[in-house]
């Protein structure tokens, strides 16, 4: 009975109810695993697409195929443990981004969800096939600047959009300046923005709210605000299904409020992450020197940047954390236990009933 209460998020023939997209987290942090047991539950799971495979200890002229082939298994993994919706995030800055889509396309995903940059050709990828688009997102502007680049080129528009605020976990959409300075626009106005700007388009999407969002109050204050339904990713990662090493969770479950900070990144962009010696090490100017044989990321500059993110965040997702880190959003700390996806979101749904 409280389903039928609770809203369901409708991106085109797509039903997702409660109105949950579960945040697709790399390296290796939502695979799977974690995205079919969160789609079983009626939510939509997504496969982080950025470093699958064991791209490491492979020469560089394997980089392209051991990834697609990682991206493949995992997907069809996914959907052997589920027949609900399972999207993949493909983040714009990746060397390898064409690729990766093309592997969503041949396996005939429900959603490709793209950020860290503008996907302004995603839509020519698609080969008519009929995959959701959705682009991340952290302002009006950026989007304006999307759809007209998509009506222009290819007389479409996105079937959905996130907009991700600054209390997300990983990369920022925004200055290191804006942040320190807390100049940021805050998510609920950039919702409200969001929600007047799609309203005007021929043909009204929906608006997905994300960055921080860790309980169903939250969920509901936002569903009020006009967004159809929210991105979660740090509530996930404290589950059993997680394909991260128990560690990486543990890591959430011992961090307090002041453990969550911002660095700067290599990919040139902040970076939200738990504190721990290598941080401060980063942070007091230190280096790991490396060798980059991939080149994973177009805007890292391997002659510049002070260690690897690939190989950090690679190692973190294994447990291993001597010179790595764990991504997670500005709430982690309020995460106190690992427990079943289920029971996750069974209690956002009691917490959503209870607020609407």
């Amino acid at each position: 009975m409280i389903k039928k209460d609770i809203p369901a998020l409708h991106i085109g023939s797509l039903t997702i109810c409660p109105p949950i997209i579960q945040g697709g987290m790399g390296v290796r942090v939502s695979g799977s695993n974690l995205a079919s047991a969160v789609a079983n539950e009626g939510c939509a799971g997504v496969i982080a697409s950025v470093g699958l495979g064991d791209y490491e200890n492979q020469p560089a002229s394997k980089f392209v195929a051991v990834n697609n082939d990682g991206l493949r298994n995992e997907i069809r993994a996914a959907r052997a443990k589920s027949n609900g919706v399972i999207g993949v995030n493909v983040m714009v800055v990746l060397s390898n981004f064409e690729e990766l889509v093309k592997v969503c396309v041949e396996e005939e995903v429900d959603m490709i969800i793209s950020g860290s940059g503008l996907p302004l050709d995603l839509p020519k990828l698609i080969q008519g096939k009929d995959i959701k688009l959705i682009p991340i997102v952290s302002s009006v502007r950026a989007l304006d600047v999307i759809c007209r680049k998509w009506q222009q080129n290819y007389q479409t528009q996105p079937d959905a959009v996130i907009v991700e605020g600054v209390m997300a976990g990983g990369h920022l959409g925004y200055s290191m300046e804006d942040i320190k300075n807390d100049t940021v626009t805050p998510l609920e106005q950039l919702v409200t923005e969001l929600v007047d700007y799609t309203q005007k388009m021929e043909k009204p999407i929906p608006v997905i709210a994300a960055g921080g969002i860790f309980d169903g109050k939250d969920i509901v204050k936002f569903l009020k605000l006009g967004a159809s339904g929210v991105q979660m990713g740090t509530r996930f990662v404290c589950t059993d299904e997680c394909d991260v090493d128990p560690a990486f969770k543990n890591a959430y479950i011992q961090a307090k409020k002041e453990d969550i900070v911002v660095i700067k990144s290599p990919v040139g962009l902040p970076g939200r992450v738990i504190k721990n010696d290598f941080v401060d090490n980063v942070n007091a100017g230190g280096e790991i020197p490396f060798k980059c044989r991939h080149h994973c990321l177009r805007t890292c500059n391997p002659k510049t940047v002070p260690f690897c993110i690939a190989k950090s965040l690679g190692d973190a997702s294994r447990g291993v954390f001597d010179n790595a880190f764990a991504f997670a959003g500005s709430n982690a700390y309020r995460c106190t236990e690992i427990i079943p996806v289920k029971t996750l979101v069974d209690t956002l749904k009691k917490e959503i009933q209870e607020n609407l």
